[in-house]
């Protein structure tokens, strides 16, 4: 069957994609190019976007927009939930414990949605608290999918806290283990009977979208334990990063909307 034609809409979201990814704003002709158009049809596209604040003209060159600015905080983060809510329930039930969802900000990272069972609701979720990398396994797991140049925002709360980044406690070494094992694992630090276990979810490559963590109670993490949490938490995450890279997905394997139509 023969591709159908790009729409109006395609050609617009595809120049929009093209300049948010770009690693230097774009000139014209490398959008034209990228995105396969006539130069004078990509021109036209790019003149409606930058009236509508999706695309924003410097000189000879393009960057997102306002439009596409105010989307990528509030709103993404309202998609990103709406996504991973569905894998966090299942999570939260093969587990019997917690499940969260966090994404990184400027010096910590942030719990935007949580599941938590009846049977620990002594734990706090944490909903809406910004969390240390030097305290909390959730964050210690995005910051462990940065490059080292970014991580230095997140060590200096560690800092400041007096809390030591070299020799084999400290932070260095524990985000070391966290990049080389994939999963971050946190024994009391923050609350002494609580302890999690976190792991990033990368979509594409660069930095991590968020970072899934279970949370309960510190004596039922035991070594053997720990690895079926393990096996739980990386089937979660997988199913996560394979929601985010299917376009116009919603919802998750619990989500009926999913099934077949």
């Amino acid at each position: 069957m023969p591709e159908a034609p790009r729409t109006a809409v395609d050609k617009a979201l595809d120049l929009v994609e093209a300049v948010s990814r770009s690693p230097r704003p774009p000139r014209l002709t490398d959008l034209a190019e990228e995105v396969g158009l006539h130069r004078a049809t990509a021109y036209r596209v790019l003149l409606d976007l930058v009236r509508r604040g999706w695309v924003l003209r410097a000189g000879d060159r393009y960057l997102p927009g306002t439009a596409v600015l105010q989307m990528s905080s509030s709103a993404a983060r309202n998609s990103l939930s709406a996504i991973a809510r569905p894998v966090l329930i299942e999570l939260s039930a093969r587990t019997g414990m917690m499940a969260n969802l966090q994404v990184l900000e400027d010096d910590r990272s942030r719990v935007i949605d949580a599941v938590r069972p009846e049977r620990l609701a002594m734990i706090t979720d944490l909903m809406g608290e910004g969390l240390p990398v030097h305290r909390f396994a959730g964050p210690l797991a995005l910051v462990a999918a940065l490059s080292t140049a970014a991580r230095a925002p997140y060590l200096r709360p560690a800092e400041a806290a007096g809390h030591p980044l070299e020799g084999p406690d400290g932070l260095l070494a524990d985000i070391e283990r966290a990049e080389r094992t994939g999963f971050a694992v946190e024994h009391g630090r923050n609350e002494q009977p609580v302890a999690s276990l976190a792991r990033a979810v990368s979509p594409t490559s660069g930095s991590p979208v968020c970072a899934v963590t279970v949370v309960g109670l510190d004596a039922e993490f035991t070594p053997s334990r720990l690895t079926e949490l393990r096996e739980h938490l990386r089937e979660a995450t997988d199913t996560l990063r394979r929601l985010l890279t299917a376009p116009g997905t919603a919802g998750g394997p619990s989500d009926p909307a999913n099934g077949p139509a």
